[in-house]
């Protein structure tokens, strides 16, 4: 039998050290991704709260009142304390230890890999490619994170209900084994159709149009790199706030699954949300609490994006 040599067994070990750093560069967009999501919905999860009770304020919790952000604040801070608008959080950063995990480390990787084709036939990226890997990442992402999603919401809007219905959830997992008790493990992509189409929507801004603008700045600009970020990623946000919102308004409405008087779901599918939303309160009510929306959506993805772009240069993900 040949024996190894001392040459051999350094090239072996230049391999195994090869391998080793192209496994944990494959990794680091992923684990980046998700922190970057975490820690930017533990700073916004209080706007998210009153969003949330916003959007089902009406023909899901009829009112007679017309509610506004502060009157909601009082409300919860009254029932109590102002921990309450921290309900649904364990759920929340579940959902984006899987969301922010998925989308953004697939959109890094796919962009990874249009770039090098790019570079081998000394092209560029188009916005076209840009924006497909983001409706990619988005819809992937959306329907791995769909279950921690519809926890959120029915932990964030189980105050709303009278006092005996409520569920009182004591975490995500909890929430979890409720949901499933009750209307089977199917029932946990609840509202999956237009949580994929928000999350599209949201990408389209937030990943490729943030990405496109980013490196037109780069070309055109002598800016920083930190003013280039967030100059990109707060038009990036205004665009995707602007077509994401009534996706998310629908995608709220069916996961709280609000039910009438005889015991009927209130909504039927996304088509029919939209339909009844549209003719029994009319299309502004889809941009009602755009604002709302924004400040939790804007600074969000802000934080995600600035984050995940400066966790990718502290571990060498990616160059500045």
């Amino acid at each position: 039998m040949a024996s190894i040599t001392v040459a051999d067994r350094s090239d072996i070990g230049r391999s195994r050290e090869a391998f080793g750093n192209h496994n944990i560069a494959t990794v680091l967009p992923f684990v980046n991704g998700g922190a970057s999501g975490m820690v930017a919905f533990a700073v916004i999860q209080p706007v998210d709260m009153i969003k949330v009770r916003m959007q089902l304020v009406g023909k899901c919790t009829p009112t007679s009142t017309k509610p506004t952000p502060f009157a909601l604040v009082k409300d919860l801070a009254s029932r109590g304390g102002l921990l309450e608008l921290y309900s649904g959080l364990s759920a929340g950063l579940l959902r984006q230890a899987v969301y922010a995990t998925a989308r953004l480390g697939t959109f890094d990787t796919l962009m990874k890999a249009l770039q090098k084709r790019a570079d081998e036939r000394h092209a560029t990226v188009t916005f076209v490619q840009r924006a497909g890997a983001g409706l990619t990442s988005g819809a992937l992402a959306a329907f791995l994170a769909n279950p921690a999603d519809l926890a959120l919401i029915r932990m964030q809007s189980d105050g709303m209900r009278p006092i005996a219905q409520r569920r009182n959830y004591k975490s995500v997992f909890d929430a979890f084994g409720s949901i499933v008790r009750s209307d089977g493990i199917i029932s946990l992509w609840t509202g999956c159709a237009p949580t994929i189409a928000r999350a599209m929507a949201l990408n389209l801004g937030q990943l490729a149009l943030f990405s496109e603008t980013k490196a037109r700045l780069k070309e055109h600009t002598a800016w920083s790199i930190q003013t280039q970020t967030v100059i990109a990623s707060a038009l990036a946000c205004l665009f995707a706030s602007t077509i994401a919102l009534p996706f998310d308004l629908v995608k709220t409405r069916l996961q709280r699954r609000a039910r009438t008087v005889e015991g009927a779901l209130l909504y039927r599918s996304m088509a029919d949300c939209f339909q009844k939303i549209a003719s029994e309160e009319g299309l502004t009510r889809f941009y009602r609490g755009f604002g709302l929306f924004y400040l939790r959506t804007g600074p969000h993805a802000m934080l995600t994006l600035i984050l995940a772009d400066y966790f990718g240069w502290l571990t060498g993900a990616k160059q500045a």
